[in-house]
Formats: C-alpha cells, structure tokens, sequence
C-alpha cells in the first residue's frame, strides 16, 4: 500500500523520531511511505484559539497536498483529530462549499498510527521487540475525539519483552491542551502532577502515547521531578526490533533514547 505521511508540526520541528519511526515501521510491514513536501499546519492551533479565518488558507493547502493520496497516516491524534472534525466545519463557515467537499473526501482517508495499522492494515503484531516495563497515556484527542480506544494497547500486548502496567486513572487529561497549558498555566500544572503521580506508581520505565504534545508535557515534568521515567511515542515502540537493542555498559538492555 502507498500510504502518504502527515508529518505534524510538533514531530517535524520537535520529535523528528516519532515521524521517523512510523516510516520505519510502515515500511517493515512492507508498505512504501511517501512525504508530501508541501504540506504545513493543518490549522488546529488557530481554530482552537478563534482565528478560524486564518485557518481557511491552512485546510485549503492541506487538502491540495493530501488529495491525490488514497491512505494519509500521521503519529497524532491531535492533528488527526483536527482533520476529521475541523477542517469541513471551517470550509463551511468560510461559505467554500467545493472545499468542504473534498476536505470531508481527505478526512475519510486520514488515520491516526493506531488506527492505520489495526482497521485499515488489519495487523496488531507488528513484529516489535521492546523489552521495557511501560505505562500507556491515551491522550483526550486520542480517545475521545476519534474513539481509538483499545488499538494502541492491543499493539503495545503484542510486543515481545514489554510488560504493559495499567496507568491509573489513565483517562484523566495530562493538563496539556495546547494553549491550554499557556492560558491556564495554574490548572495545567496541577492536573500534570496528578498525572505524573500516576505515571511513578506503577513503577515503569516508560510512559507511553501517541501525541508527541502529552509525552512533551508529562515528560517535562517527569524530567524536572528526576523520576527517570521517560516518555517514548507509540511509533517508536513499535518499531524497535531486536536489531535496536543495545547493552548499557552494565549489562543491562537499552532500547531507543
């Protein structure tokens, strides 16, 4: 299958290695992985915020970039989120009804990694190798606006040498959302510690997700308390093989960084 890569803004500027890694696995799963070189924001940030008529020139160039692609994956449920549930009420509301069509037409064919690999590829082995105790995030975009629910812990059980530990109250929200975290600093920071106290209790190594934002959020705060739990995206689990396995001076197993 030719599946095109959306890459994020987030994953493009801050967690290349998230993007990277999705291309590493989809491409071992035997799929050839294209980036579309014009593509750019999809807008969230300015919808979330109120400027949706600056967000008009953003669905329009993403929907030019995406359209002649069949299968559009990208390592977000944020972004995902945003172009299955924004970009065809903005063309509305901006009175473009020829662009609401074919972003409605995108939308259909863009998936979150999860989603990709078990509704579309049907696979839940992806024939990874992690041997890591790890906690799993659902993150709120994630969950509650494109329902992945159980595809990214069905993936991470079949991962050979990870031991999944259930996260307490993982449906609780990281305190991130965006601008959210900047408006509400107060707020932010004390659902982060919840979340962060949740993350410790279970004793993992590594708290897992699939939104490079949450992971950046709770892993600041993991980093700065020097748990030394550290946050790894979804993608980079699944791709790590035994080939990316290497000893850490002591004996012991690292795998990624």
């Amino acid at each position: 299958m030719r599946i095109a890569l959306f890459v994020t803004c987030l994953a493009d500027t801050l967690f290349p290695e998230a993007a990277k890694a999705t291309v590493r696995l989809l491409e071992r799963l035997g799929h050839e992985v294209v980036f579309p070189p014009g593509q750019t924001c999809c807008g969230q940030m300015h919808v979330n915020t109120g400027y949706q008529a600056q967000a008009v020139p953003l669905v329009r160039r993403h929907v030019r970039v995406f359209d002649p692609y069949d299968v559009i994956v990208a390592p977000s449920g944020s972004c995902v989120g945003s172009v299955r549930h924004q970009h065809v009420t903005v063309a509305r509301r901006a009175g473009d009804v020829r662009l609401a069509s074919r972003a409605e037409s995108v939308a259909a064919r863009t998936f979150e990694l999860s989603e990709l690999l078990v509704d579309v590829l049907g696979v839940t082995d992806v024939g990874a190798f992690f041997p890591h105790r790890v906690t799993y995030h659902p993150t709120c975009h994630s969950l509650r606006m494109l329902r992945v629910g159980e595809r990214p812990v069905r993936l991470l059980r079949a991962v050979r040498g990870l031991d999944l530990v259930e996260l307490p109250a993982a449906e609780q929200c990281c305190g991130f959302g965006g601008t959210f975290a900047v408006k509400n600093a107060d707020t932010s920071t004390a659902m982060l510690a919840d979340k962060m106290r949740h993350v410790v209790s279970t004793g993992a190594e590594v708290c897992a997700a699939g939104d490079a934002s949450c992971l950046m959020h709770i892993g600041g705060g993991l980093s700065r308390m020097r748990t030394g739990v550290r946050t790894v995206h979804l993608a980079e689990i699944l791709a790590s093989t035994e080939q990316d396995v290497v000893t850490d001076g002591r004996g012991g197993l690292v795998v990624g960084s």
